[in-house]
């Protein structure tokens, strides 16, 4: 390796996109359907969903990463995702934009959608296409359920229904959420929101990098 050789030049137009972990397979489906060859992708780990304070510091290190190696268009792939206002400090101080509203759950929706929704959804648990991948990892293991179902009462008491926000159509990750609704006793219903608002916002913020 030559300790000498010059930085990477990062091409003008090119635009990163640091986003959660849990939404990485559908930005690159947003990046292929619109052949935005020019967007790149980081992700930090899906595992922050439940250690938001761990957020607006990795995301704040992140750019500053990204800024030392030469780009100059960054987006933030998270909604405010239980940072109460922390996330968007880091982009003001960064002067980046972030995907509009409080979580994925929201903008997979739609934020006018959602709005007109939250009250009644106040007492359903949702689920994504990558929650339902990853629902022993996220849910049975970390929970215990696996070992004691018994404790989904302890846990889950307080919901009414699944919700399953579906971004694609996989017969498999039905299974996964209407079995999630059957251990944990509760009603089920399936909504088929594809991308929501993260196509749009993925699509503005990369045609705004070649302007």
């Amino acid at each position: 390796m030559n300790e000498f050789a010059p930085p990477q030049q990062i091409e003008p137009e090119k635009l990163l996109v640091i986003a959660c972990g849990m939404i990485a397979r559908e930005v690159l489906a947003v990046r292929d359907r619109h052949g935005f060859e020019h967007l790149e992708l980081r992700c930090l780990p899906a595992e922050y969903h439940y250690y938001p304070d761990r957020i607006p510091p990795a995301m704040d290190a992140a750019i500053a990463e990204a800024r030392a190696e030469g780009y100059s268009h960054i987006y933030v792939g998270y909604g405010d995702c239980g940072t109460g206002g922390m996330l968007d400090k880091v982009c003001e101080k960064h002067g980046v934009e972030r995907i509009a509203g409080p979580h994925c759950f929201a903008f997979y929706q739609g934020i006018d959608a959602f709005e007109k929704i939250a009250d009644d959804d106040f007492t359903s648990f949702y689920v994504t296409d990558f929650l339902c991948r990853q629902f022993d990892a996220f849910f049975m293991r970390p929970l215990g359920l696996d070992r004691h179902p018994e404790l989904a009462k302890d846990y889950f008491g307080h919901y009414e229904k699944v919700v399953y926000l579906a971004q694609t159509d996989d017969p498999e990750l039905d299974k996964v959420a209407e079995g999630a609704a059957r251990m944990l006793g509760l009603a089920y219903e399936k909504r088929r929101t594809g991308y929501g608002d993260l196509d749009q916002a993925l699509a503005g913020a990369a045609r705004a990098s070649r302007a």
